[in-house]
């Protein structure tokens, strides 16, 4: 099993930066890929940005040239820096790793931007 704590969400004013932080334990043999993804209200569960073992990334169209995700192997740790937030970022941020290519989620973080 691995669990996975998020940190990091509040509340910003448009044009400013947040950083989020997800922290992986448990049993963990090898983690393929982590990322995150958010829901906002009303609306379906999105893929934001993800990052494989091998460091490769992608992104969301809404989230490239804004946001960066990154990894601590050694901490089981991934990132994700927001910058030049939007009102429309506003969600609930979710951790997802992909360990042993099985999914977990974490809990979910709130990040709301105000105008």
């Amino acid at each position: 099993q691995v669990q996975l704590v998020e940190s990091g969400g509040g509340l910003v004013q448009a044009g400013g930066s947040l950083r989020l932080s997800c922290v992986a334990s448990g049993s963990i043999v090898t983690i393929n890929v982590m990322g995150w993804y958010r829901q906002a209200p009303g609306k379906q569960r999105e893929l934001v940005a993800a990052i494989r073992s091998g460091g490769s990334t992608n992104y969301a169209d809404s989230a490239k040239g804004r946001f960066t995700i990154s990894r601590d192997n050694a901490k089981s740790t991934v990132y994700l820096q927001m910058n030049s937030l939007k009102p429309e970022d506003t969600a609930v941020y979710y951790c997802n790793v992909v360990h042993m290519w099985q999914n977990y989620w974490g809990q979910g973080t709130q990040v709301i931007v105000s105008p």
